[in-house]
């Protein structure tokens, strides 16, 4: 149920970026989501659609950008796509892999009025 947290923080980045920015509405937002950064995206979208009741984002739709895993291997210094934490190298079958890409979440962009 952290992805309550998530929509909260999202809503307060949304809402320091509006006084920042003077701008007085948001259409959409757009989020880039690693595959592996264990987050629920339907449960992130029911959460966001609550925090967002009476704000300035009230009526934004929510984007969702999947990022693919992506890692590199420790043994044979491949960089091989991940699903999964803990995953063996698809080239060499070690487990000593090193996450490089999916494993975060951001605000990629804000479509305000």
């Amino acid at each position: 149920m952290h992805e309550l947290s998530l929509a909260e923080n999202i809503m307060q980045i949304i809402e320091e970026s509006a006084l920042e920015q003077k701008f007085g509405r948001v259409k959409t937002v757009s989020l880039e989501i690693g595959q592996l950064a264990c987050v629920e995206q339907e449960s992130l979208r029911f959460y966001f659609d609550v925090v967002k009741q009476d704000s300035i984002a009230q009526q934004a739709k929510l984007e969702i950008i999947e990022i693919a895993g992506q890692a590199r291997c420790n043994q044979c210094d491949c960089n091989v796509p991940v699903a999964e934490h803990y995953a063996a190298c698809p080239h060499c079958g070690n487990y000593a892999l090193q996450v490089i890409q999916g494993d975060g979440m951001q605000i990629k962009e804000l479509e305000v009025e």
